[in-house]
Parts: structure tokens; C-alpha cells; sequence
């Protein structure tokens, strides 16, 4: 049973699909956290969107276990030379304090991960997804 009113694995629009993931989790958490989407809604699904909505749904859940009291959760997109970049930011502790986890789904989409601390204080998480070209070829 989905809490989602929109399936978030069949969207075409990266915007809709972290908004349909994020928003039952903001929901479901103990803590206010204050979400800001900043995502152009003709971005498309950068790769699988099963997989992806498995990205978001473990950074979304990371980010939030770092605010147990509450924060701000910024999540953006953009399309760079080297494929679409999805970054997750929180006001939780600094990256070298957390217990950072490679979704498994992203490893297998070819996609990278990188962290580093946000200049106003908590962590980011950036995941690079590959062009389609560049993608290493994986077994359904």
C-alpha cells in the first residue's frame, strides 16, 4: 500500500517524483523540518525511476535521521556536462559525523555519490547520474 498520491516510479519530471517521495516521509517525521525544492519541473527522471525513487527515499531518510529535532532540508537539481545532479542539504551534523551510506541503487545506476559540509553549517549530499551514454550497462 503506497502513501503516495502520485506514483512516484512512473513520473517523467524529477521534481515530482522527489516531492511524491519526500513528503510522506516530512510527514511521518517527529520534528518540523522545513523543505525547499528547487527543481525545474521539465527536468526529467535522470535513470531508472524505481531505482531513483530508492536514492531519494535513503537520502531523504539519512537527511532526516540527522534533524531528530527538527531543521531545514534543501534538495535541488540541475543538468551539468557530466550528467543531472541531485543534492541533498541539511542542517543535521557535519558529514564527517554521520554514518554515510551508498544506496545501493545508485551503485547499481552507475551514479556517484559525493559529501562535504554546508557553509551555514550540517551536510550535503550530491548524487551525480551518468548521461545516458555513460552509463555502465547493468542486468535488469
Amino acid at each position: 500500500m503506497s502513501d503516495h498520491w502520485i506514483d512516484p516510479k512512473t513520473s517523467q519530471s524529477l521534481a515530482v517524483l522527489v516531492e511524491s517521495v519526500t513528503a510522506p516521509l516530512l510527514i511521518q517525521h517527529a520534528a518540523p523540518i522545513c523543505l525547499e525544492l528547487d527543481i525545474d519541473t521539465g527536468l526529467e527522471v535522470p535513470a531508472n525511476p524505481a531505482r531513483t525513487v530508492e536514492v531519494v527515499k535513503a537520502l531523504v531518510i539519512q537527511s532526516l535521521s540527522e534533524m531528530p529535532a527538527g531543521g531545514d532540508l534543501t534538495i535541488t537539481a540541475c543538468e551539468t556536462p557530466n550528467g543531472v545532479e541531485l543534492e541533498f542539504a541539511d542542517t543535521g551534523c557535519d558529514v564527517e559525523n554521520r554514518n554515510r551510506r551508498l544506496p545501493m541503487a545508485a551503485a547499481s545506476m552507475g551514479a556517484s555519490i559525493g559529501w562535504q559540509n554546508c557553509p551555514q553549517g550540517g551536510g550535503a549530499v550530491t548524487v551525480v547520474f551518468p548521461r545516458p551514454g555513460d552509463q555502465r550497462r547493468m542486468a535488469a
